[in-house]
């Protein structure tokens, strides 16, 4: 039995980290619909409208960046960028569901998944530094410590109930 199964605090917290996870899973099942919904369309036509919708300039470098990049993404291409995003939707929905129900795997699936992140995004930092880089990396960081935690917690409680079984 998990050690936080009647602790409020730590089925709140876990509940949390399970709902930023499901959310990307879900940030990325959007993304990967818009862009299969645009691949064999006027990508010029609909970002102009995209665009002026919101009012951006279609001639800036990024939006260029883009378009250059939707442009040259072919159907095998996008089909190996479908496959990996839906392994890690799959993944963050897997975990979501654990961490949800305080599953001890997940919380290991957890710690070691967002571990993965913390070198890229650092770096990522390090070369452009913004605000939304600072809290994506900082997130990070305190779901990978809080489920450290919560680990070597019940670790540490299953020793001491082994020791006083032992002992009596």
């Amino acid at each position: 039995m998990h050690p936080y199964v009647h602790d409020p605090a730590h089925i709140k917290g876990l509940r949390t980290v399970a709902t930023v996870e499901f959310t990307k899973g879900v940030i990325v099942v959007l993304a990967g619909l818009g862009l299969f919904s645009m691949r064999h369309r006027d990508i010029w036509g609909i970002a102009e409208s995209f665009l002026e919708f919101f009012h951006v300039n279609p001639y800036h470098h990024y939006v260029g960046v883009f378009i250059d990049l939707v442009y040259r993404i072919s159907d095998i291409r996008l089909w190996k960028i479908a496959t990996v995003a839906s392994v890690y939707v799959i993944l963050r929905f897997i975990e979501a569901y654990g961490l949800w129900y305080a599953l001890p795997w997940a919380e290991w699936l957890a710690f070691a998944s967002g571990t993965i992140y913390i070198p890229f995004e650092l770096m990522d930092l390090l070369h452009r530094p913004t605000w939304f880089r600072l809290l994506v990396l900082t997130v990070n960081l305190v779901i990978v410590l809080y489920m450290l935690y919560l680990r070597l917690d019940a670790l540490e409680k299953r020793r001491i109930a082994r020791a006083q079984q032992a002992a009596g």
